[in-house]
């Protein structure tokens, strides 16, 4: 029989998508020329924090600043570990402005924030994961990035490089499942860190490129329920069979700037 796994009660900070729209391309997914229906997009996203709340998880949401289209993509602005916020410094000029927003609702809330001296995009690229906190390098948050991570937490952070444009994010290759195991798709990373994941993590659910490019990675775990794209179907099989809960929440139109369940999704712990 699968495992008995247990939620635990989590913490989110979001961002309406109330100027959501592809306006410019810093990444594979988006289009300049791209239609983009914000009827929809606020439409799915408002499921989504209705579904978050309906499994007992605490949702909070910053204001939209207009002219920041991106600012619904939460999680790259900033790592929140044990009540510490590590800011974020874009690698795009355009998603810059939003640095001052989140770091504006961060102290409101009552919390310091460290602004990072080198690009670093925030749970983008910053994962935590039990003992440590795995980080993704490549195409936005650099190394050294990691190294001012780990001297502010003291947590050991593991530099992970990424080596497919289209999951320039190591949120859009791998999430956590629990405080002991991950899931993500090999073929993303280069062959130095995927012999790293192999030691770290040998029970690791691994994905298909299929998955992984319908944002099936892009999910959020709260130890038992998977909120996860339902295009990824094959993921849900495998969840299901390692006694997770997948909980399918459709964020397509989101995924037309590159976008998910988790990038919408800052987790403050």
């Amino acid at each position: 029989m699968p495992q008995q796994r247990v939620p635990r009660p989590r913490r989110y900070l979001t961002c309406p998508p109330r100027y959501f729209d592809v306006r410019y391309a810093i990444n594979p997914w988006m289009r300049e020329d791209a239609e983009v229906d914000t009827d929809l997009a606020r439409s799915q996203w408002e499921t989504l924090i209705r579904v978050y709340r309906d499994h007992g998880h605490q949702v909070e949401t910053i204001e939209p600043v207009a002219g920041l289209p991106d600012m619904v993509f939460a999680a790259n602005s900033a790592l929140v570990l044990e009540g510490r916020v590590f800011g974020s410094r874009f690698h795009a000029p355009q998603r810059r402005p939003e640095q001052l927003a989140y770091e504006t609702w961060f102290k409101a809330a009552g919390f310091d924030v460290h602004p990072p001296e080198s690009v670093c995009e925030g749970e983008g690229d910053l994962v935590p994961a039990g003992r440590f906190i795995l980080a993704g390098t490549g195409f936005r948050t650099t190394r050294t990035a990691h190294q001012e991570v780990q001297e502010f937490f003291g947590v050991p952070t593991i530099s992970l490089l990424l080596v497919d444009p289209y999951f320039y994010h190591l949120d859009t290759a791998l999430f956590t499942l629990d405080d002991e195991n991950i899931a993500y798709y090999p073929e993303a990373f280069s062959p130095g860190s995927r012999e790293v994941l192999e030691r770290l993590y040998p029970d690791a659910l691994l994905a298909t490129r299929e998955d992984a490019m319908a944002f099936g990675l892009n999910s959020v775990s709260d130890g038992r329920h998977v909120f996860v794209a339902p295009q990824a179907t094959g993921l849900i099989d495998r969840l299901t069979e390692r006694g997770y809960v997948p909980v399918p929440v459709d964020l397509s139109e989101l995924h037309k700037a590159g976008g998910g369940i988790k990038c919408c999704t800052q987790e403050i712990r």
